[in-house]
């Protein structure tokens, strides 16, 4: 009996992993004038190009199996350098629309093995966040100019713990 419980203490112990959650990088302000879909999808900005990299540089030897972002130009872009340097073969789309954020988190708390980026938007990684600890550890959305917050969700066994971190210059 003794054995089994401290078998099952180390079981659920190294059962475990890491998600790295980020909003995009800074992304290039919007000309007057410009098209709607320029508009609704901009680029990054020379700084965000510059903070996107550093986020692969810092993540670089986490050993992330799985890059999740949406499907906008800004996430995506974000997300590249990681990608490149860390060997993945593709970045994973997920729709941050409120309707599908549940089934999203429970896709999270499947992954047992491998760490994990997710890139989303002010608006949503809070929410992410949140669920994914059950309680709440941001406490709303991010101000529109935030771009360097990495949040770190360590999973050990059924718990998981926060911790805020910094990306970036």
């Amino acid at each position: 009996m003794k054995y089994f419980l401290l078998f099952s203490l180390l079981y659920l112990t190294a059962c475990g992993n890491t998600i790295y959650i980020v909003r995009h990088a800074e992304k290039e302000a919007v000309p007057a004038g410009a098209t709607q879909m320029m508009a609704g999808d901009p680029p990054l900005s020379t700084a965000g190009k510059l903070r996107a990299n550093k986020l692969g540089e810092q993540l670089r030897n986490e050993q992330i199996r799985y890059i999740f972002s949406t499907n906008t130009t800004r996430t995506l872009t974000t997300a590249q350098p990681l990608k490149e340097m860390s060997g993945n073969s593709h970045i994973e789309l997920y729709s941050s629309k409120k309707d599908s954020m549940d089934q999203f988190i429970a896709l999270l708390k499947s992954i047992k093995k491998g760490n994990v980026l997710v890139v989303g938007h002010s608006n949503t990684i809070d929410d992410i966040a949140n669920k994914l600890c059950n309680k709440t550890v941001v406490t709303g959305d991010l101000d529109e100019k935030e771009y360097s917050n990495l949040f770190v969700i360590k999973r050990k066994g059924t718990k998981y713990i926060f911790s805020r971190k910094q990306y970036g210059e």
